[in-house]
């Protein structure tokens, strides 16, 4: 199969989307005890592991090193995971490769940081928001945050009850947003590198913004049969959900790179199948620092997030963007986050890289 034979806009086959609608409405008790979803925090079980099998692992000192390009604080030296990370394939769906906790918390940190500070903070990287509102970015010392942010502020600088407002582009159609709305819930995904353009289902002719050095030698590290030219981040709330779809708008069928971060969230993956056979799919229960390959036959796999776990973000992320480890011991002006402590808390992101062209 080659990927220039797909459609984006096609819609999936109706085994699995039914498959979506189950997961969709199970509770967090029947999430936790049903045998069809892989939980590799949880352990699997002994058949469980027959439809999942090792097949390799990422050794320790290429995760420090892939880690070595994200670091901003001093006290990340020398800081490593104790392990390799093992790589499991679900017998199912050929060539999905997971990854449990690849990324290091310190490592969720930064990138966290990196994505929703400088990088939310460019102005040539599209959010939906942009489609009918005008962000007003703010110029600073990126030395006041330690961050080198293309000499914009990061919207998390801004007080939740700044009465500063997100002007509609169309004030007909849309009302002005407040800082505290657009990041709290009116933001669902940012495009890094080549904007994708939801509507069309394409990628503009037009040249794409750089890509994030950093971001991009931490992934071509992990992934050096991958080049990291595009990258959607979505950003989810429980209640939030990811419909069944298929990533085959790039010129490249080269393996697609995923990680989560905060909340868990239930990701399912299908292959077709024959009219009348069993459909060949996979849940998974995703936690944070997860990581996912989709290559060979899962390239084309359709996928899609049918629900997001609540109050399941882990503790190391909870406070972020606050800086400071207790609230208590920060004074006032210490951290310039610390208005938004807590707000990973119940939210699940989900950063997606994909090489554009062969």
């Amino acid at each position: 199969m080659m990927i220039n034979s797909l459609d984006a806009r096609d819609s999936p086959p109706q085994s699995i989307k039914s498959i979506y609608k189950k997961y969709q409405k199970l509770t967090l008790e029947a999430i936790q005890s049903d045998p069809s979803i892989l939980d590799f925090r949880r352990g699997l079980s002994g058949e469980q592991q027959c439809r999942a099998q090792k097949v390799g692992i990422v050794p320790l000192f290429s995760i420090d090193a892939a880690c070595s390009h994200l670091r901003l604080a001093e006290d990340h030296k020398g800081v490593a995971p104790s392990v390799d990370v093992p790589i499991y394939e679900p017998k199912a769906v050929p060539g999905l490769l997971i990854l449990p906790a690849l990324v290091p918390e310190h490592a969720q940190q930064d990138l966290l940081s990196k994505l929703l500070h400088r990088d939310l903070a460019d102005p040539r990287h599209q959010t939906n928001v942009h489609l009918h509102h005008l962000l007003p970015y703010q110029a600073t010392n990126p030395r006041k945050t330690g961050l080198s942010n293309v000499g914009n502020a990061s919207f998390f600088t801004m007080s939740p009850v700044s009465p500063e407002l997100f002007p509609p582009i169309d004030h007909t159609s849309h009302k002005a947003l407040t800082v505290s709305q657009f990041l709290n819930r009116k933001l669902r995904w940012m495009t890094l590198g080549g904007q994708y353009n939801w509507t069309e289902k394409k990628y503009p002719a037009e040249n794409a913004p750089s890509f994030p050095e950093d971001i991009a030698a931490f992934f071509h590290h992990l992934f050096p049969d991958m080049r990291p030219e595009a990258a959607i981040l979505n950003v989810y709330a429980p209640g939030d959900t990811l419909s069944v779809h298929r990533d085959v708008s790039e010129e490249s069928d080269n393996e697609l790179v995923s990680i989560s971060f905060g909340c868990d969230g239930i990701f399912i993956v299908g292959l077709e199948t024959e009219k009348g056979e069993e459909p060949k799919c996979v849940g998974v229960r995703l936690h944070s620092g997860d990581a996912v390959v989709m290559s060979g036959p899962a390239r084309f796999a359709w996928h899609g997030v049918p629900q997001v776990i609540g109050n399941s973000c882990p503790v190391s992320l909870r406070d972020w963007p606050a800086i400071a480890d207790d609230e208590s011991t920060t004074s006032v002006g210490e951290d310039p986050y610390e208005a938004w402590r807590g707000w990973m808390s119940n939210k699940r992101i989900n950063l997606n890289m994909r090489q554009m062209k062969d």
